[in-house]
């Protein structure tokens, strides 16, 4: 089932609003680890897909994807602020991209971790919403940082 473009598009949308809003993301964890899904747009220089840990804007759409070979996995809740300090950088670090309100089919918004992290910043910016955060100043140390890694 190939799902539209545009959805996928606006339930990143929804994402990124309603986790600068709650500042709470869901991810599904085991024993073993997250769960994870394999990029239908992008592979690494060996020809395998990159790996994308899934992340969803709210529980009642992380709890959707409970089945199949992730039936035994549990809701699990991260700050915003670990989010974007922590995992979003190590992603970039691993070559990991990140998935956005994956629907229980696994299709959903894959997002370079980096470029997550500036739109996330963008709506905090947008909203007049601030974050604490512990490696970086504030937002806007952080978005100057992000910028300066990408732009070289």
């Amino acid at each position: 089932m190939i799902q539209d473009h545009i959805t996928i598009e606006n339930r990143h949308k929804d994402f990124i609003k309603k986790v600068t809003e709650t500042e709470i993301i869901y991810a599904l964890q085991d024993d073993n680890g997250f769960a994870v899904s394999y990029s239908n747009e992008l592979e690494y220089e060996d020809g395998e897909p990159v790996q994308i840990i899934c992340f969803w804007s709210d529980e009642a759409r992380a709890k959707s994807c409970i089945n199949d070979e992730w039936s035994h996995y549990k809701i699990s809740s991260i700050p915003l602020n670990e989010f974007i300090e922590n995992w979003c950088l190590g992603m970039n670090n691993d070559g990991l991209v990140a998935g956005t309100n994956f629907d229980s089919n696994l299709f959903g918004f894959e997002a370079e971790p980096l470029e997550l992290v500036l739109d996330i910043i963008e709506e905090l910016k947008r909203t007049g919403k601030t974050i604490n955060l512990v490696k970086f100043e504030n937002i806007q140390d952080m978005e100057t940082q992000i910028k300066d890694v990408l732009s070289s």
